[in-house]
């Protein structure tokens, strides 16, 4: 029998947070008028920078199993995780996901996507679904994609050049099959570039920490989502 995960953000965020660094860890999601808001200048993601397949913005994200040294942080940071509490089931294979969403963004010819993150074998793999954006418009929308386990559909992203031992590549069956740790909304592909001349080899730094970027090239403006809808279909 089908079960079905639905955050309206009315109360609490859920247990939604976003992520400010690699340094700072997980971050609050701001929440007004029971919807969730996530605001320009996003955090540059680079664990996944050239050779991997690229960099990205992590707008908000969702813990799906219990992982303790962070459970206690998370909760104080996004309230009750409503997904865990409720022991939904990890098997995303060809779940519907739905958001009902609005905002106003220049998207640098990034788009909105859904992402998994589930540890496979010795790495956490993660996996985007570039076949199926959402579209972010002025008025609210509700949208919905689903997870089919089609790797034509999806982007694996692999890892930067020093990150291989924590990050890698999986089969899409095996990160829906159990998604044992995040579901993210993402920005991505990023067009990250330093902002002044000398740096010579920009992909085996960190963007935005170890050199300044273009912000420009970057998108900017808000996203806010009032209802996250998952349809288990299993």
């Amino acid at each position: 029998m089908s079960r079905t995960y639905t955050e309206t953000f009315d109360e609490t965020n859920g247990g939604w947070i976003g992520w400010a660094s690699n340094a700072k860890g997980p971050a609050a999601v701001e929440r007004k008028d029971s919807a969730i808001i996530v605001r320009s200048p996003w955090w540059i993601d680079y664990n996944h920078a050239p050779p991997g397949g690229g960099y990205l913005h992590v707008l908000f994200a969702l813990q799906t199993k219990p992982h303790f040294k962070l459970d206690a942080e998370q909760r104080e940071l996004g309230g009750v995780n409503r997904f865990m509490e409720g022991n939904f089931p990890t098997d995303f294979t060809n779940a519907r996901v739905t958001l009902r969403l609005r905002g106003e963004v220049d998207l640098q010819g990034a788009n909105l996507f859904f992402h998994a993150q589930a540890r496979v074998g010795n790495v956490f793999v993660n996996q985007t679904l570039v076949a199926q954006p959402f579209k972010i418009t002025r008025e609210w929308s509700e949208q919905t994609v689903q997870l089919t386990p089609d790797p034509a559909q999806w982007r694996c992203l692999g890892a930067r050049h020093d990150r291989g031992e924590f990050y890698g590549d999986g089969p899409i069956e095996s990160v829906l099959r159990d998604l044992n740790n995040n579901i993210i909304f993402i920005l991505y592909p990023l067009d990250v570039h330093p902002a002044a001349p000398g740096v010579s080899e920009p992909h085996l730094l960190r963007a935005g920490e170890d050199y300044p970027v273009d912000r420009s090239r970057l998108p900017s403006g808000y996203i806010m989502v009032d209802d996250i809808r998952i349809e288990f279909a299993k």
